[in-house]
């Protein structure tokens, strides 16, 4: 498969179904993300929610403030909300994110804690892989990874396009790097390649419904394109590089 197939992920996390039921009861100092966002993150648990890296409305029209109010401030949330506390009775407590990400990713009896874990990371991933007047194209190494890997940046649009809208049901599409070339990936539910060897995410697209429903109801691929053309944020994605 060359690198401008987006490859699915396979094998366990990949049919785990994300624990959500409480998704839209996360607490008072959660929710205040949206006024006061940015808490720092502990390195182990609890875990803090993250601050969005710029205002609730700065990405509208092509994500409102509206689907950021419930897509940050309830599903992300709810996300960190049932993570910590499925963690005050879990032997993985005292444990770095991406270390509980690593230890339940192979474990079905925590299925659970990962698909809860992932989605928390996989959130934080995706606030910062976009930015108001994002979009275009990159330049220095990533436009020079982009010509290696895919030909050109239309292919590449293409590709990372067809990756994000061919998803199945929920899921993902990314952007990573595999040794000296892109790939792009697609994971399902709550899966994530951060747990995976030799692959380093570099940008991520979130198509679960709750993403675009409210902007764009059905239209998936009117918000993946509208988040490729004017979203990516480069500069993440070339600080991901490393």
């Amino acid at each position: 498969m060359n690198s401008g197939q987006a490859k699915p992920m396979r094998g366990g996390p990949t049919r785990r179904r994300v624990i959500g039921g409480a998704a839209g009861l996360a607490g008072a100092a959660l929710l205040a993300g949206l006024a006061a966002p940015n808490l720092v993150r502990a390195q182990s648990a609890p875990f803090s929610m993250m601050r969005l890296p710029y205002a609730d409305d700065a990405l509208s029209p092509v994500i409102s403030a509206n689907t950021i109010g419930f897509h940050y401030g309830k599903h992300h949330a709810g996300y960190l909300a049932n993570l910590n506390r499925m963690l005050e009775t879990d032997d993985l407590k005292s444990q770095g994110m991406l270390d509980i990400i690593k230890s339940s990713a192979a474990n079905p009896t925590k299925a659970g804690l990962f698909n809860n874990a992932a989605q928390v990371w996989n959130h934080d991933f995706y606030w910062n892989s976009l930015r108001p007047n994002g979009g275009g194209r990159p330049t220095g190494r990533m436009a020079e990874l982009i010509g290696r890997s895919f030909g050109d940046h239309d292919k590449f649009v293409a590709a990372f396009a067809a990756a994000a809208i061919g998803q199945f049901a929920s899921g993902w599409a990314w952007l990573c790097l595999e040794g000296d070339r892109l790939t792009i990936r697609r994971t399902g539910n709550a899966d994530t390649p951060v747990y995976v060897a030799g692959v380093r995410p570099l940008l991520t697209i979130d198509v679960w419904e709750h993403a675009y429903y409210l902007d764009y109801q059905n239209r998936r691929a009117d918000y993946v394109n509208a988040v490729i053309e004017r979203l990516l944020n480069w500069e993440f994605a070339e600080r991901n590089l490393g």
